[in-house]
């Protein structure tokens, strides 16, 4: 996926009032069976921006999987990842009620107004945490964004479940807390 695209996709909620994932279930649940049928809809009912609706309605034939089947093909042939996955969502998911957890083909988006942090499988052995925390020094396991780009300003990379500790916990924290 190119950089533009998916700062579209992290900036929906905040330009749109929606997930990428919530639109596609609107969608899913309308059954437009032309694409002017749907721009109708997402422009005149909801307000959304020409660009935007156009995004939506390609993102959601493109890609019809539920979101479990998202984090199933991430994760597959690197099971042993799942432990460490779902204890980073726990974890987010204990911050309150305004966290989204958005699956996409190669990762998933948290996200509370904007974007927080990024779960992504790396490799067989690792996950890598990004996360968005501004005006952040690099501090010990705390480091550069890496592959992740302009997407996050910093990474932790996890391979084992005894690493999702208390300084994990305080990072990812202030992540959410500044994503206002």
């Amino acid at each position: 996926m190119d950089k533009a695209l998916q700062t579209m996709i992290d900036n929906m909620p905040e330009k749109t009032g929606k997930s990428l994932a919530e639109w596609k279930k609107i969608l899913k649940h309308k059954n437009f069976a032309k694409h002017g049928e749907a721009m109708k809809f997402l422009k005149g009912e909801h307000g959304v921006t020409h660009g935007f609706a156009n995004t939506i309605i390609l993102l959601s034939k493109e890609n019809q999987m539920e979101d479990s089947d998202l984090v199933d093909a991430q994760y597959q042939g690197k099971e042993a990842l799942l432990p460490i996955y779902n204890e980073l969502i726990k974890i987010v998911e204990g911050f309150g009620n305004d966290v989204k957890i958005v699956p996409k083909k190669s990762s998933v988006s948290i996200i509370r107004a904007k974007q927080f942090a990024l779960i992504k499988p790396a490799t067989k052995t690792r996950i890598d945490l990004g996360l968005k925390i501004k005006d952040q020094e690099n501090d010990g396991r705390l480091q550069g964004s890496g592959p992740f780009g302009t997407m996050c300003t910093h990474r932790i990379t996890i391979s084992s479940l005894a690493e999702v500790d208390a300084e994990v916990k305080k990072w990812l924290k202030k992540a959410y807390e500044q994503s206002t």
